[in-house]
């Protein structure tokens, strides 16, 4: 893995500012294509994975400015370059397993494109905050240039064909990550994402189940389409984005809500939050997810200042396991006698190093 496609300086996408980015921390677009006259990857025979993926990379060597996109064998990768992709969403560590897959990532990473996961090729971008549209163009734009030099299937009728009935049509998903701790502190969210489901929008959570009954670890949820069916690639992101709004709207209404009725308990929670990560030594994954929520929750509730949302966001990256495995790989750090053996132990130092220095300049309001 070369070091390019593992940046994790203040340059990365996720690290800049977008549209809504208190509630909203990015969009995501996926086009999900297959190449004419062979079989879905699951039904692969003799060498058609390895032709399908030589023929997608000699394609994207034909697209406009071929030296920003770098591929690469997903068989070729590390354990530590897998890790990193899949905590960016570039990587189905499932799908990479499978033959002849393969992984070409922009070297911003705002694009990429996996080959042989589920289809032949699932073109990906990524955008800060809520704008559905940038992040479409992004992706047609690398779709238009390799239909170029590539044919891909598709039925007058049924649009796209794809490995999955959903996808068929457009073959494009689009998703947002968000963040709504008041709605799940108050309780009210359920009700709201059952309207979502109402419009073929799917809510799942980011980084696994929270403490709070039905909630997200760090109320962080990715409000996906369920189908590429309904309508032109414009139709099926008006209705994610719109969707979106309404939670931002409701997040946004929520905030005032609880903080009138339920104060004290709000800077209990968020005040500890920020004084463990002070004075931990140690902080697991988990931990930080909930801390950085916490933190951001504070901030906007109007009880901290000092650090924008936009690195909020940029360090959910920056304190996953592989991204500080890849800082140690890389760097020299003196770390306390009785952990310098320990991987996980040293994992956990550096992470409370991390967030203490990205909360140093925090002022209370």
């Amino acid at each position: 893995m070369a070091e390019s496609e593992t940046n994790l300086s203040s340059d990365a996408w996720y690290a800049f500012k977008g549209p809504e980015n208190d509630v909203v921390l990015s969009t995501r677009v996926r086009l999900a294509r297959n190449l004419a006259n062979f079989p879905f990857p699951g039904k692969f025979k003799d060498d058609d994975a390895f032709r399908v993926q030589t023929l997608v990379f000699d394609s994207f060597s034909h697209c406009q400015e071929p030296d920003k996109y770098q591929g690469v064998v997903a068989s070729e990768l590390d354990e530590l370059g897998s890790l990193i992709l899949e905590e960016r969403g570039v990587l189905d560590s499932e799908s990479a397993k499978e033959k002849g897959s393969g992984i070409i990532v922009r070297t911003d990473g705002k694009v990429s494109c996996a080959i042989n996961s589920k289809d032949h090729v699932r073109l990906s971008s990524f955008v800060p905050g809520l704008d559905g549209n940038e992040a479409f163009s992004l992706c047609a734009k690398i779709d238009d240039e390799l239909q170029n030099t590539m044919q891909f299937a598709a039925d007058y009728e049924f649009g796209y064909l794809t490995s999955s009935l959903n996808d068929c049509g457009s073959g494009m998903k689009v998703s947002c990550r968000v963040h709504l701790p008041s709605l799940s502190f108050s309780g009210r969210l359920l009700d709201l994402f059952s309207s979502l489901s109402q419009k073929e929008i799917i809510v799942s959570d980011c980084f696994g189940a929270g403490t709070l009954p039905s909630s997200s670890l760090g109320f962080y949820y990715q409000v996906s389409t369920k189908v590429a069916g309904n309508g032109s690639e414009l139709d099926q992101i008006a209705s994610l984005v719109s969707s979106v709004k309404y939670l931002v709207e409701n997040e946004r209404r929520e905030r005032n809500v609880v903080l009138r009725s339920r104060q004290t308990e709000l800077r209990n929670r968020i005040y500890r939050s920020y004084a463990k990560v002070k004075y931990a030594s140690l902080i697991s994954d988990r931990e930080a997810i909930e801390i950085i929520s916490d933190i951001k929750w504070g901030k906007n509730l109007g009880f901290f200042a000092g650090i924008e949302d936009s690195e909020l966001c940029a360090l959910l990256y920056r304190v996953q396991k592989g991204h500080l495995q890849f800082v140690l790989k890389n760097r020299k750090f003196n770390f306390p006698v009785d952990i310098s053996e320990s991987k996980s132990l040293k994992t956990d130092y550096l992470r409370a190093l991390i967030l203490q220095e990205a909360f140093e300049n925090i002022k209370l309001n």
